[in-house]
């Protein structure tokens, strides 16, 4: 009993109210209710059609042999387009399918491990640059304006801007790190299957760090100062401070911006696009449903690999909302 001081006896009035259990809702509480639902209704009735309408028309063409330039006269196949079975009639058969498809899992492998990789260094850079900004030193707010330009910056100009960097022939990379003697001959950085997808990763870290460092530093205001002062009356050494002190009370902040960023980068499209076109060693999931979408018009199929995009980054999301226990619903457990 959680209202009862240890070593008292509870009363017999405790004891009823134990017994009757949560009390139900007022008057006021049941009006608050339905002003927040009413409230809500708008939205929710505007991302139904806007986001779940269109997820149902794709699943149901996902179950189709719809082609772009015959929507109306999908007919229903069933789940073929994600696996079928040919048999040739001689005692041997083969799967066809998306879910038997190399190149959709390899579209799955690039997608998940562009994702880990550039959201764990994203992380750790954004942890750190928002440390730097909650510390006092002059001209913070500039410092702290001039960080968000990269992430400010629209994402296709900025893939194509560090194409023209990376380019083997002219671009600026080359040319800084054969003059530093790091490298003897250019690198086709987004060409090669050695470094295209370590392109891409640099051009997103530079790009979204920033947006990292911002959700961590809101974490960070939240600290009160008084924390900090009284570890340093106490001597305590600043590592310490951060290992024991500030890095548990901003986990939500970090967790809550690991989260937001996994399902940007799950769902990554133009940066591949415009940055390393064609290219199966960084195609990710929304390119390969893109092409097959538009590109190869298999559109069916394309619907197919659209829903288990979704299907995979809902998965995904709700494993990491389970395994790191974020608290969604605002109870403070």
């Amino acid at each position: 009993m959680a209202n009862v001081q240890a070593g008292v006896p509870p009363t017999d009035k405790a004891l009823d109210v134990e017994r009757e259990g949560p009390r139900p809702r007022s008057d006021l509480s049941r009006q608050r209710l339905r002003s927040a639902w009413l409230f809500l209704a708008p939205m929710l009735l505007v991302l139904a059609l806007v986001a779940g309408w269109p997820l149902v028309k794709t699943i149901w063409f996902s179950l189709t042999n719809a082609s772009l330039s015959d929507l109306e006269g999908a007919e229903f196949v069933g789940l073929r387009n994600y696996w079928e079975y040919v048999d040739y009639g001689d005692g041997e058969g083969e799967y066809f399918g998306l879910l038997f498809d190399p190149q959709w899992w390899n579209a799955v492998y690039n997608t998940v491990y562009y994702s880990v990789i550039s959201v764990a260094i994203e992380t750790v850079l954004g942890l750190v640059f928002a440390l730097v900004l909650n510390a006092e030193f002059k001209g913070r707010a500039f410092v702290r304006a001039a960080v968000l330009i990269p992430w400010a910056i629209p994402t296709i100009v900025s893939a194509k801007m560090w194409a023209w960097m990376m380019n083997d022939q002219f671009g600026i990379l080359n040319d800084m790190l054969m003059t530093l003697g790091i490298i003897s001959s250019p690198v086709a950085w987004t060409a090669s299957p050695d470094t295209a997808m370590w392109a891409v990763i640099i051009v997103d870290v530079w790009k979204t760090t920033p947006f990292m460092a911002l959700l961590i530093l809101a974490g960070l205001q939240m600290v009160p100062g008084d924390v900090y002062e009284a570890a340093k009356i106490d001597g305590i050494h600043p590592v310490k401070v951060f290992w024991k002190v500030t890095l548990p009370l901003i986990r939500p902040a970090i967790l809550v911006a690991v989260i937001f960023r996994a399902l940007d980068a799950l769902r990554v499209f133009d940066l591949i696009y415009v940055l390393t076109p064609n290219n199966t060693q960084t195609k990710s999931m929304s390119v390969f449903a893109q092409e097959n979408l538009f590109q190869f018009d298999k559109f069916a199929y394309g619907s197919a690999a659209s829903t288990l995009l979704f299907l995979v980054i809902a998965f995904i999301t709700l494993f990491y909302i389970k395994i790191a226990r974020l608290d969604l619903g605002g109870r403070g457990n």
